[in-house]
């Protein structure tokens, strides 16, 4: 059994701890300005040897955040943080942002390319160690999925829900909002990028999902537009990534981690069992933050996105279990077991940010925007 008893270590040792992790973000914060220098370089594959220095400095900061990270089982923020951010530079090029076009010129770069290979074998590795991938492939695929949903359905309350429940101020509201922010105000982007291919009945209910998320072609009807009403009705920034500086690492792993899987058409079967989870438990999440703006007594405009996603959601949930999960796993039954892999990492994964950011928002209560 571990001890509850804490140790607080000699002053000197901390003084020391601290000063190497003051050096290690600064040394972060350096190499992360040095990279978007790197990938604001006009024709940057052919211009290496023009950035050698500032290649050598950026490359020795990946390496030691590497090791930092994944390789001692450490809890060095500042080290997946500095990873996940790198790795979202590189992912959003695949997006577009109707910004200044010269922004892409690099987006098929085959050194960025490198960059984000090297940094996601490192972590797709950590992230597998932590599922017992043996026994997702022992399961009835079918069985365990329609167990998996029913559970996540309508879960216990855990504590960091009674949080936002029952005691999360306004400005942790609005604090919650921007976090959120920088994947509410692009919704759906990332599924948009798996839907080519072959015509089926799982291909067409992906579609319908995201027509739904698009508000079926009107922008006041798409998600999006319902979360820029939200932080609008509190004078918040409602420019895609204008809080891009509070999220939490934790929430951008999960970003990072739904580009790799529709980046890659090898992850298919995982990315279906991630998405069936995120619909699934969707709706839950969300009424823990639509209970705490009718506690907060705030208007219609500054919660309609949530009352939107638990109604659209609830349905989006079925599609992906009864149209699209359950039918793969028939389709293919030798990799099945895919989308329990899918599924639970993005359970874990979600599991993980919806803590880092109650953490986050604990700590910025008095923050008013």
């Amino acid at each position: 059994m571990q001890s509850n008893l804490i140790m607080f270590p000699i002053a000197e040792v901390a003084r020391q701890d601290t000063q190497v992790k003051e050096i290690s973000v600064t040394q972060y914060e350096r190499a992360e300005q040095q990279f978007l220098e790197l990938l604001a370089t006009e024709d940057l594959d052919n211009n290496l040897d023009k950035k050698v220095a500032i290649i050598r400095e950026f490359e020795k900061a990946v390496a030691m955040a590497i090791d930092a990270a994944y390789k001692h089982d450490s809890q060095d923020n500042s080290a997946h943080c500095f990873l996940q951010r790198i790795l979202y530079w590189i992912n959003r090029l695949n997006l577009f942002w109707y910004d200044d076009l010269r922004r892409y010129t690099n987006e098929r770069s085959l050194y960025l390319s490198s960059c984000r290979n090297h940094i996601e074998a490192s972590w797709q590795k950590w992230e597998l160690a932590q599922i017992d991938v043996t026994e997702l492939q022992n399961l009835n695929v079918k069985r365990a999925l329609i167990e998996r949903t029913k559970a996540d359905l309508e879960p216990p309350l855990s504590p960091a829900s009674r949080y936002i429940r029952e005691e999360m101020t306004k400005a942790g509201y609005c604090h919650l909002l921007a976090i959120a922010s920088v994947d509410g105000l692009v919704e759906g982007s990332r599924l948009s990028r798996i839907l080519g291919g072959a015509a089926n009945e799982v291909q067409c209910t992906l579609v319908r999902v995201l027509l739904e998320e698009y508000g079926n072609g009107r922008l006041s009807r798409k998600h999006s537009t319902f979360f820029a009403k939200m932080l609008d009705e509190f004078g918040m920034n409602t420019e895609p990534e204008g809080y891009f500086e509070l999220v939490p690492w934790e929430v951008l792993a999960c970003a990072n981690h739904n580009f790799l899987l529709t980046e890659r058409r090898r992850y298919y079967l995982r990315y279906s069992g991630g998405l069936t989870y995120f619909e699934v438990a969707g709706p839950a999440a969300y009424k823990n933050y639509l209970v705490a703006a009718q506690r907060l007594g705030l208007s219609d405009a500054a919660m309609g996105y949530w009352e939107l996603h638990i109604k659209e959601d609830e349905r989006h949930g079925r599609w992906m279990l009864e149209d699209i999960a359950l039918p793969l796993a028939e389709l293919y039954p030798d990799d099945a077991w895919e989308l329990l892999l899918g599924y639970d990492q993005e359970k874990l994964m979600s599991d993980r940010a919806a803590k880092a950011v109650v953490n986050s928002i604990q700590q910025a209560e008095q923050i008013k925007y």
